[in-house]
């Protein structure tokens, strides 16, 4: 039986922490582990997900937190309560509703202080359950079948043992009637040309499209340069050279998103037929072989300054394989293959790979939500021991060495996405660790533990300074330091946006540049496009908090009015709201995304608890808490379950327009905090 292990090492000589492995979060597969009536408890939890996923086709999550809800005896002692239609919400209701959730979501916290979870990202990097009725496999679990998709995880279920007719249902035949239907495999876009030369001896590796090598150098080249493929795997065989020339830029329509330009299929054409000749024979060998030591340079500092793991799951795989053609006995390999486990997550729909986990991210809100329920007294040691977790999770150091020659910015103070071993800063990871720790500073020692020193936050702030843009924006990672003009050059067709990204006086002037950007930004329709949330409800709400937080609000700022009015109109009959992933799509429209996006309703205008509790949310800090008729949560306090728990219902994440992200922790979060919210600023009987 799986379990899942906290801030554990294990024994691997080829592994290292910089903090005991705070935040780790590993499967483990233990034999002896959980009794008959445990075991059986997860296997109906995976017969219902597989029986049900065409209708929920998300995870809830559930294997952990039945491990975790056994370890502590947990058991809901606070009453059900439920709100008749017509009938008045109380302050009693809501306190009961809200108590509940609060006492359910910390007993998932772990035993570090963070709180674990799936994080999963497209199915580009996690095979599962997640094939659609018409035999392909999206995107993601809600999205259409498209031929990226539907062809790598084709070919992990044979690599998994799975024969031209395995699988259950006839699934092998149905995804190879799927894919030939489809333009078969020479259509896929170029990351899976890419992936299928690398990985699985499909194309010969010279014969993908080439980036110029000093685009970062990008770790492609090495394994282009050194893997000889063979010219046939499974049921696909490679075409002639000849043949594939002209196929090189064919890409199906189901997964072109970003259609190239004739520039850029000029640029690689050029590259391929005139410079590629060139590169390969003496004396311009030299400069190839130059490049590919400057590259695996990169890739070494990289994964030392991460400790292996790397900013995700699309990196770590492309670098421990560089690692693995350099040398495959080597040091750096086999640390590599240490941090493997860091990667892997199991749930009831099955084993996937997640792009890294956000545990810190999950955290801070987490702690944000349950500081706003006012609780100590209840709560006091869950709130310590998360206090504890952002302590130990700040980063104290600067990356090694002459970090700004290897293209990386100042870290200390900041916090992670996910641990401290990650070492990759992120804006609003460090904002909300910071407020999380302000917020904590003003309570009793005694209750959360000790502050964390005033030079710390003021390094959080130092980072934060740095990431601010000229146009007022802030980054996510790094300082913008790319042009918008090198968008065309994306030679991803399935995803867009890829290359952008302490005094008193400092503080204001950084406050007010945002506040700017933020009217600057806002669509006309009074909303603003959301990159990490679905999608209009997400941003809107986030760029509300942040206008209440500078002190603009309903009454004495225009674009504040412009958004509560957005999100009133799309208030449904139920009193929740409820937006489709596919908000976050304009096919098509590069040239100007922000006017072009429209809001998207769920399908038969459902709506969604997390979307509901972002949006109340937002109303409440635009200053319409005033106006109590506007709101309900007659939604949150009739689906809580039992035990305390919501539903787990579509999903809430998003990155690259066209990928979306599961954080199952989301249904806790947001409905515990909007009830907090709520109760607090809303007046009650």
């Amino acid at each position: 039986m799986w379990k899942l292990k906290i801030a554990d090492g294990g024994n691997n000589p080829y592994i290292y922490s910089t903090k005991n492995f705070v935040g780790r979060q590993i499967w483990e597969f233990d034999s002896h582990y959980g009794t008959p009536e445990e075991r059986a408890e997860v296997e109906v939890a995976r017969e219902n997900y597989l029986k049900n996923r065409f209708q929920v086709r998300l995870s809830s999550d559930l294997l952990w937190r039945m491990q975790f809800l056994k370890e502590k005896r947990f058991k809901q002692t606070i009453r059900q309560v439920k709100v008749e239609d017509e009938e008045e919400i109380t302050y009693e209701t809501a306190t009961t509703a809200m108590r509940r959730a609060a006492h359910f979501f910390s007993a998932f916290q772990a035993g570090d202080g963070h709180w674990p979870g799936e994080k999963c990202w497209p199915i580009v990097s996690t095979s599962s359950l997640g094939n659609n009725e018409d035999g392909g496999w999206g995107l993601h679990v809600e999205a259409h079948s498209n031929l990226y998709c539907t062809i790598l995880n084709y070919i992990c279920m044979h690599i998994l043992g799975e024969g031209p007719d395995g699988g259950k249902d006839d699934a092998c035949s149905r995804r190879r009637k799927w894919i030939l239907d489809h333009g078969s495999a020479v259509s896929i876009p170029a990351w899976g040309k890419a992936r299928l030369s690398l990985y699985l001896a499909y194309l010969n590796g010279q014969d993908a499209n080439q980036c110029p090598q000093s685009f970062g150098f990008f770790p492609f080249f090495f394994l282009y340069n050194q893997l000889k493929c063979g010219a046939i795997f499974g049921w696909f065989t490679c075409p002639c050279h000849t043949y594939m020339v002209k196929v090189r830029h064919l890409c199906a329509k189901e997964d072109l998103y970003f259609p190239h330009l004739l520039i850029q299929d000029l640029v690689w054409d050029n590259i391929y037929i005139f410079t590629e000749p060139f590169l390969t024979r003496w004396p311009f060998n030299k400069l190839r072989k130059k490049a590919l030591e400057i590259t695996m340079k990169h890739i070494h500092y990289e994964d030392e300054n991460s400790r292996y793991i790397d900013i995700a799951c699309v990196e770590k795989v492309l670098c421990m394989l560089a690692c693995w053609v350099e040398d495959p006995y080597g040091d750096y390999f086999k640390k590599h293959l240490a941090r493997l486990p860091d990667y892997i997550w199991i749930g009831e729909d099955g084993i996937k790979m997640q792009t890294f986990g956000s545990q810190l991210w999950d955290t801070s809100l987490g702690l944000e939500a349950l500081l706003a329920c006012k609780l100590t007294d209840e709560i006091g040691p869950t709130l310590m021991k998360g206090h504890d977790y952002l302590n130990k999770s700040q980063e104290m150091d600067n990356p090694s060495g002459d970090f700004r020659s290897m293209y990386r910015h100042i870290c200390e103070g900041s916090w992670t996405f996910s641990d401290r071993d990650q070492g990759w800063q992120v804006s609003d990871c460090t904002a909300e660790g910071l407020k999380c720790c302000l917020l904590l500073a003003g309570m009793p020692p005694e209750i959360v533990g000790g502050k964390i020193e005033p030079e710390r936050l003021y390094d959080a702030i130092n980072v934060l300074l740095s990431l601010q843009s000229k146009n007022g924006g802030t980054s996510a990672w790094e300082p913008a330091g790319t042009s918008k003009w090198l968008e065309p050059l994306n030679a991803s067709e399935l995803f867009e946006d890829i290359f952008i990204e302490q005094q008193k006086q400092e503080i204001e002037n950084f406050i007010r540049k945002a506040v700017q950007y933020f009217e600057d930004i806002q669509r006309q329709d009074g909303s603003w496009y959301g990159n990490w949330g679905i999608c209009f409800t997400y941003a809107t709400w986030f760029a509300l908090r942040g206008l209440a937080a500078a002190g603009k609000m309903y009454h004495n700022c225009l674009a504040v009015r412009k958004a509560a009015d957005f999100l009133l109109k799309l208030q449904l009959d139920d009193g929740g709201w409820g937006e489709s992933y596919l908000s976050s799509l304009a096919k098509g429209k590069q040239k100007f995304p922000a006017f072009f996006f429209k809001f998207t309703p769920l399908e038969g205008n459902r709506s969604n608890l997390v979307q509901t509790a972002w949006t109340l949310m937002g109303l409440i800090h635009s200053g319409l808490k005033e106006t109590q008729h506007l709101f309900t949560e007659q939604q949150s306090s009739n689906y809580q379950k039992e035990d305390g728990d919501f539903p787990q219902q579509e999903i809430a994440g998003a990155s690259l327009r066209t990928c979306v992200i599961l954080y199952p922790n989301c249904r806790n979060i947001y409905p515990l905090w909007a009830l907090a919210e709520y109760r607090q600023w809303v007046p009650l009987p």
